[in-house]
């Protein structure tokens, strides 16, 4: 299941227009809007082709400028990402043991290095198969 949160921006002389028709719209849940015509809602859909023809749907509501995906949950791509880290030996066994010898501990990070770390770390997750 996706869930997707989608700001729609409609002129604010159109707004009640906008909010009526997003409301009355099976594509979307409404949630809320401010008076310079940004309006927020969800959509939900079982992928992301579902969730797309959601949001055109909503992009060909009459008077809507715009209308973009601004957050977006993946319960899939969640627990593939959570069974990653499980069976990665991100954290060193070491650390786990309560009763370790700190002294053992050898830091092999490098703060300079960090973000490029993380940026591996990224891949290695949208890479769970290994594959390069």
């Amino acid at each position: 299941m996706n869930i997707s949160s989608i700001v729609v921006q409609t002129s604010p002389k159109f707004l009640d227009e906008v909010v009526t028709s997003l409301k009355n719209c099976e594509a979307c849940d409404y949630h809320l809007h401010d008076e310079k015509g940004r309006v927020i809602v969800t959509i939900e859909g079982e992928d992301v082709s579902e969730e797309i023809g959601k949001l055109k749907i909503i992009e060909a509501l009459p008077h809507v400028i715009a209308a973009d995906m601004q957050m977006a949950y993946s319960e899939d791509e969640l627990d593939a990402n959570i069974k990653v880290i499980n069976e990665s030996e991100a954290v060193p066994n070491i650390l786990n043991n309560a009763d370790a010898d700190i002294d053992r501990i050898v830091y092999h990070g490098d703060l300079k290095k960090r973000d490029s770390e993380l940026q591996e770390f990224a891949k290695d997750l949208s890479n769970p198969n290994g594959v390069k």
